[in-house]
């Protein structure tokens, strides 16, 4: 019985990954407007952020529409197929969920970030149109 319900799960996934790329595809908003030594600045600041991910989990696709929206280059660490991502996750997290934002702070710590509602909310307190304004 365990071995038909993981092959329905799988098939299911093998159908609908397609869909949900395709539909971030399509439905990814452009990213706001900064002059460029803004987004410099921002860039420069995405250079200690990285997203364990997996490209077909929903949560994970709305953290990198979220990413796309804000204009950020945050690099992406496939958690499921790269075993050295998952290790690092694994190890530096504690667990092995995605997706999961990693901060390095320039005092030299690391904090792990999960839940993409909070790593939306803190993408936007850090590089929100507000702050964009501001500057």
């Amino acid at each position: 019985m365990r071995i038909l319900i993981r092959t329905f799960f799988r098939g299911l996934r093998a159908v609908l990954g397609p869909v949900m790329l395709a539909s971030e595809k399509l439905s990814t908003p452009k990213a706001i407007a900064r002059s460029p030594d803004e987004q410099a600045r921002v860039d420069a600041a995405c250079r200690n952020l990285s997203l364990y991910q997996f490209r077909t989990c929903p949560f994970c696709i709305k953290v990198r529409k979220e990413i796309a929206r804000l204009g950020l280059d945050i690099e992406l660490r496939d958690a499921r197929l790269d075993p050295d991502h998952r290790r690092e996750l694994a190890e530096g997290g504690g667990r092995v969920k995605v997706p999961c934002l990693r901060i390095d702070h320039d005092d030299g710590t690391t904090e792990w970030l999960y839940e993409s509602d909070d790593i939306n909310a803190w993408l936007n307190r850090h590089f929100g149109e507000a702050d964009a304004q501001a500057a």
